[in-house]
């Protein structure tokens, strides 16, 4: 079992254990589970389907189901969950636990810190992206109209238990989208502050897709590690935090104008990914040798190989509307170093539409 505590001033700390197999004895790790009525869950459709031993753990009639997609994250989900915690008297003392990949844990996430002002919330992602991620670090959300995550809140889970058996569940796509997110850590690694160093582009380089996954457990507590230091230093993306956006900001556009159905966040990011070291390339903050070494390990893992159908264009002005613009400016995460990257707000728009042709 591995462990990892992510202490806070303003609100309850995080208790993270990774372990195989987890689920299986989750009453060792929920304490008064046995209680149903302190319990609410919320998974999706396809976890329901596929862990119904584990769904049974908690009350019928304390188990909202949410269909499976990133376009259901949206206000009306929200809505719905709402009402359903409210009509079932949900109470302060209770707790809401979110079991799926992103979609389900930004949604119960936003739940829990909204409803009732906050009740606890207990995070058990089922997705390697969830796992290395968006599982930590408390941010929740929804998606609108305008884009996404644009309404949310920085609310932590109290434990977060990642029972790494749910991988071998995941299709081959799933994985490889997750490891767009663990990947990302490798390209940060040297921008996070009081972190010990992985030298995660070596061994990413060195082992393959299946070596990965052999290592999973290690891998995902590499990348917490690494991003449990910076949320410690950095709660609500105030300065520092914002490195862990890396791609993100090409990211976001292209799954808005995907409607949320086409690609998928991990796959999102390592186009954002690319986008970003060519710009790099091309403006001179990296040389040609790390720009080659990024692209090599994407190409590796497959991810981001195809060419996007939206135009340069249609991504830059939905650019704009990112929840890090400041003072209209579009802030950009771009490599500067091996493993090291930085913020920059004086890219001009021409230099971004040839990043991603």
């Amino acid at each position: 079992m591995k462990e990892i505590l992510i202490k806070s001033n303003e609100e309850i700390s995080t208790q993270i254990i990774i372990q195989g197999g987890l689920t299986g004895g989750l009453n060792n790790y929920i304490d008064d589970l046995q209680n149903s009525k302190k319990f609410f869950l919320i998974t999706n459709t396809k976890i329901a389907k596929l862990y119904k031993n584990l769904i049974y753990k908690f009350a019928n009639d304390r188990i909202f189901i949410v269909k499976d997609g990133e376009k259901y994250k949206n206000f009306k989900t929200f809505e719905k969950i709402l009402n359903f915690l409210l009509s079932k008297k949900i109470e302060r003392s209770n707790t809401i636990v979110a079991l799926g990949g992103g979609v389900v844990g930004d949604l119960a996430g936003f739940a829990a810190s909204t409803v009732l002002r906050g009740v606890n919330l207990i995070q058990i992602p089922t997705t390697l992206l969830a796992m290395c991620d968006s599982s930590v670090g408390g941010k929740t959300g929804i998606n609108s109209n305008y884009g996404k995550n644009l309404i949310g809140t920085f609310y932590n889970a109290s434990k977060v238990l990642i029972d790494t058996d749910f991988i071998n569940t995941l299709s081959d796509y799933e994985y490889k989208c997750g490891l767009g997110e663990a990947i990302k850590y490798a390209f940060i690694e040297k921008s996070c502050k009081n972190s010990e160093y992985y030298d995660l582009i070596e061994y990413f380089t060195r082992n393959q897709r299946d070596d990965v996954k052999y290592d999973i457990a290690n891998t995902i507590e590499k990348c917490l590690k690494l991003k449990a230091n910076v949320v410690m230093l950095d709660r609500k993306e105030g300065g520092l935090r914002k490195i862990l956006n890396f791609g993100h900001t090409y990211a976001h556009p292209i799954e808005t104008l995907s409607n949320y159905r086409k690609i998928s966040h991990g796959e999102a990011v390592a186009y954002g990914m690319r986008f970003a070291s060519k710009l790099s390339k091309d403006t001179g903050l990296i040389d040609e040798e790390y720009y080659k070494k990024i692209i090599f390990l994407l190409d590796k893992f497959e991810l981001a190989t195809g060419k996007i159908k939206y135009k340069p264009d249609e991504i830059i002005d939905l650019m704009s509307q990112d929840k890090k613009v400041q003072k209209n400016k579009i802030n950009l995460l771009l490599p500067t170093a091996p493993a090291v990257v930085g913020l920059f707000d004086n890219i001009n728009r021409p230099s971004l539409e040839a990043s991603m042709l």
